[in-house]
């Protein structure tokens, strides 16, 4: 308690922050996953990618395209379609990376979405075969020069283990490896930590998460603010020198969904310029926070009884006012 209440009396809620996806290493990409959308098309998902800053986009199958195209983003889309779905993201300044998570039922239909995955200039697709089809899988990897990243869904799923993971792709080239889900293993009582440690070497993308409580139920939250220690997790990503794509998948529909999602690029900003030093020292802040010490000195109280308790500190913050920019006449008058 003390060692979060301390932490906390140093952060203050700026309303407003306009945060812009520009993070310090170009070894790491960030993405949107478009399910966090999935209420909507594509074009309107690719639209709001853009306006947060991000400059890459994860599909999954199954969404309507919108514009003028009729029918949904799957491998079956026609050459003319595809054609205007790729000019769209041109013309948004937006990247198709991934796409998943996808897969298929035989050798005809697998081909199928790696030359769907080409055509679009995906790189990865993330997937979740059965382990009998790894060596098509992998094959057909090599042939298109498309990555597969192995999906983490909760326990009981076929892949909720990082261990089942590493022994279905034992064998394979470096193009399939794994899509670490942070959340899912969150859900299934797993240290992401010791997750990432396992797949060191393997991991090819993340659906990166934080969420609201170790538990099945629990829902996702802005990264920074939940139970995932994302620093810990982003320190580690550091350590082994990863390189890839990290993509937002926000699976807790509310009616601050944009705002939340914003807040996990102003977290991702702030936490990839720092060293895995810094991160571990808890010098990164959630998205729309910054240090302001005096706003949360003159605010903070203890409860009837005398305590310093978390909820009544995480109140506290959310409601501390942000602090006034002085005018230059103040800073000219303070100087003197």
């Amino acid at each position: 308690m003390k060692r979060s209440l301390i932490a906390l009396l140093g952060v203050a809620l700026v309303s407003g922050a306009v945060t812009t996806a520009t993070a310090a290493s170009a070894d790491w990409k960030l993405a949107l996953q478009a399910w966090t959308f999935n209420k909507d098309t594509f074009f309107d998902t690719v639209d709001k990618a853009k306006a947060l800053g991000l400059k890459y986009i994860e599909a999954f199958p199954g969404q309507i395209i919108g514009g003028d195209i009729e029918g949904k983003l799957t491998p079956d889309l026609d050459a003319a379609a595809q054609k205007k779905v790729l000019a769209k993201l041109k013309a948004s300044g937006v990247t198709l990376v991934n796409f998943g998570v996808a897969g298929a039922k035989d050798e005809a239909g697998w081909t199928k979405l790696f030359e769907f995955a080409k055509a679009m200039g995906i790189q990865t697709i993330v997937a979740e075969p059965p382990p009998e089809q790894m060596p098509l899988v992998d094959k057909l990897a090599n042939k298109y020069r498309v990555n597969v990243a192995i999906h983490d869904h909760p326990q009981p799923s076929r892949y909720w283990n990082p261990d089942v993971v590493l022994d279905a792709i034992k064998g394979c080239s470096k193009r399939v490896g794994a899509c670490a889900d942070t959340g899912h293993w969150v859900r299934s009582g797993l240290c992401p930590i010791e997750c990432l440690k396992k797949l060191q070497g393997h991991i090819i993308s993340l659906h990166f998460k934080d969420l609201s409580e170790k538990a099945r139920s629990a829902h996702d939250v802005p990264w920074g603010c939940g139970v995932g220690n994302t620093a810990a997790m982003l320190a580690e990503l550091k350590r082994q020198g990863f390189k890839g794509v990290f993509s937002i998948e926000y699976e807790h529909t509310t009616p601050q969904l944009m705002d939340d999602v914003r807040k996990c690029v102003g977290y991702f900003n702030g936490a990839a310029a720092l060293s895995e030093k810094d991160l571990l020292a808890g010098k990164a802040l959630p998205g729309g926070f910054t240090w302001n010490p005096e706003a949360i000195w003159c605010c903070v109280q203890p409860d009837a009884c005398g305590k310093w308790s978390d909820s009544l500190v995480q109140t506290t913050i959310a409601q501390a006012p942000a602090p006034q920019q002085k005018s230059k006449k103040e800073k000219k008058k303070k100087q003197q």
